[in-house]
């Protein structure tokens, strides 16, 4: 006989409290993983989800593990409802004059959930992993500039970022693309998760049903829920750590170079457009880079900069890239346009001969060795 039925009122309710709880239970876990699964090998801060959540409670609170839960208790009711309403809503229209559904129209019924529900669960994820990353990467600078300086350790000091801020500064830069970022990956983790979850919670409560019409106990239900959301959650794991990563990972314009300071004094200059190095976050910050040399011209432009990574061999002193663009048919000539990177350059190489010195840029055709 067909389950009997609950109103659309009171599952949105029931699915939005438990959601609510749910958040509030696991929220601590969700950070950790987060952290954990957006280290690189070369920065790692924690070496497990136990010393992760220590760490965290040293640096940043009690109520550090909680960092972007504000986002997850705001929109986990809409999310909820919409993934729950939508499930039922498609077992309704699936079930033929409601006989037990097979396998695979539960399993259609829980992709057709995952895929609306990715509606709110794609921006809630975007701001959530970033605001529980950002101790991480605080706590990482800090370690750094301390290790440049030499300076007693104290409080990781964390510069306040809110779900609206962050929200403010990807509308404003990147439109509503910008929240949906990470989209495909999000629905690669909760459409299969779905198709999983589902299907398997149906069949493993309803072993514990209490005669045809009455529903499983609560322990029987908890249990379903439990295997289910592990077995759910174990099989999409590699694709949440992948959209855990294209939330977070994000590089920044360090130094650029000024596009010709004596534009306006001159009718001359036309050529040339810039330099621009990018360095990423999570190897190197901005106070352990410094800007070495520039120089910009119609013959030739070129860009120096020094880092030093926290995780660096010891016989290295810090790397140095050059970047270097040499327009086509340089008025002045080749080997007089290459003179001023060349000359910066040995100028650097017998002034810290165990760093290492990487050049790069478009030389069109030429080479430093023609100097």
């Amino acid at each position: 006989m067909a389950d009997k039925q609950i109103s659309l009122p009171a599952k949105l309710i029931n699915g939005g409290i438990a959601g609510l709880i749910g958040v509030t239970c696991v929220f601590p876990i969700d950070l950790a993983k987060t952290r954990l699964q957006n280290q690189q090998n070369g920065s790692r801060l924690y070496t497990s989800m136990s010393d992760c959540l220590i760490k965290t409670i040293q640096s940043e609170g009690y109520f550090g593990m909680y960092r972007g839960a504000a986002v997850n208790l705001t929109l986990v009711t809409p999310e909820k409802a919409i993934k729950l309403a939508a499930n039922d809503f498609f077992r309704q229209h699936l079930s033929k004059d409601g006989q037990k559904l097979s396998l695979l129209r539960e399993m259609l019924a829980g992709c057709g959930a995952g895929t609306c529900q990715v509606i709110i669960t794609t921006p809630m994820e975007m701001l959530k992993i970033q605001l529980q990353d950002a101790g991480r990467i605080e706590a990482q600078r800090k370690l750094m500039s301390q290790a440049a300086v030499r300076a007693p350790g104290g409080p990781v000091e964390l510069r306040s970022h809110t779900a609206m801020q962050l929200t403010r500064e990807l509308l404003r830069s990147q439109g509503i693309a910008g929240l949906y970022k990470g989209l495909g990956a999000t629905l690669l983790r909760d459409v299969p998760f779905s198709i999983i979850y589902f299907p398997l919670f149906a069949n493993l409560n309803s072993l514990g049903g209490r005669g045809a019409d009455g529903p499983a106990p609560f322990y029987v239900s908890f249990a379903s829920g439990c295997i289910a959301g592990s077995t759910a959650a174990v099989a999409v794991n590699p694709v949440d750590g992948k959209d855990s990563r294209v939330c977070v990972y994000r590089y920044e314009c360090v130094y650029s170079c000024v596009v010709f300071p004596c534009i306006g004094k001159t009718e001359q200059l036309t050529r040339g457009g810039g330099l621009c190095l990018f360095v990423n976050n999570s190897w190197c910050t901005k106070s352990n880079i410094k800007e070495v040399s520039r120089f910009c011209s119609p013959e030739v432009e070129y860009l120096m900069i020094s880092c030093r990574p926290h995780y660096f061999p010891r016989e290295f002193s810090s790397i140095f890239f050059v970047a270097v663009y040499l327009p086509p048919q340089t008025d002045a000539g080749t080997k007089t346009a290459l003179n001023e990177p060349y000359k910066a350059i040995s100028k650097q190489e017998n002034a810290h001969p165990e760093a290492v010195l990487l050049v790069t840029g478009d030389f069109n055709v030429e080479k430093l060795k023609s100097v």
